[in-house]
Order: C-alpha cells, then structure tokens, then sequence
C-alpha cells in the first residue's frame, strides 16, 4: 500500500502543481493585458453557454474553446517572458518565437469565434 508523501512525490507533487498553477495565473493577470481580456471575455461568455448549448457536449465544446484561447494565451505569454529573459536585444529567432506564439493566439481566438458563431446563429435562427 502506498502513502500519501508530502516530501515532493504523491500528495505533496500535487500541492506544489497547484501553488505553481496559482502563481502563474496570478502573474498572468497581473502582467498580461492580453490574458485579462480574455479571462473578462470568458466570464461574460461563461454564463451565456447555458442558454446557446443544445446538449451537454455542445455547452463542453463552447467551454473548451474558451480554455484554450487562455491555455494559448498563457503559454504566447511564457514564450515572451522566456524570449525577454534571455535576452532583450533584437533577434531575428527572438522575434520569430515572439510571432508564432501570437499566431497561436490568434488560431485559437478564430477557433472560439467560429465555434461560437456557429452556436449563436443555430440558437438564433429559429427566432427569424
């Protein structure tokens, strides 16, 4: 049988990955425009699911979508402050990892925006 360890394995890994998690949110809001709108956007679209989705997994798709522009957004955000800690001198490779990580952002805002739409037109239509 095995124990719960709080030492770095078992149960104490897992209260660490949650501090971590806590810390990089917090930094997140704290230092990411970017990040703060789209968690607004997220809590205004939150509560609008229940009423667009017709079944469980449609509301799981609507949510999903949202998660990953901020999963997305957060690591767009890694790659930068990454990028500036290594250094902050002009870098055609610097300025590369700094583009793709912004295209991700924008690949997975056209995702949830044509996810949403979609919904939005469907729960909408019967009611033209």
């Amino acid at each position: 049988m095995t124990s719960l360890k709080l030492n770095g394995q078992g149960l104490g890994r897992i209260v660490k990955a949650l501090r971590c998690t806590y810390w990089g949110l917090k930094a997140a809001y704290k230092g990411e425009a970017a990040f703060r709108q789209e968690l607004a956007l997220a809590f205004i679209l939150f509560p609008i699911s229940f009423f667009i989705a017709d079944t469980a997994m449609h509301w799981l798709a609507l949510i999903v979508v949202i998660l990953l522009v901020l999963v997305v957004e957060l690591l767009n955000s890694a790659i930068e402050a990454l990028t500036d800690r290594v250094s902050t001198e002009l870098h055609i490779l610097s300025g590369r990892a700094k583009d793709m990580g912004s295209a991700a952002v924008s690949l997975a805002l056209l995702i949830a925006a044509l996810v949403w739409g979609v919904s939005i037109y469907q729960a909408v239509r019967p009611y033209w």
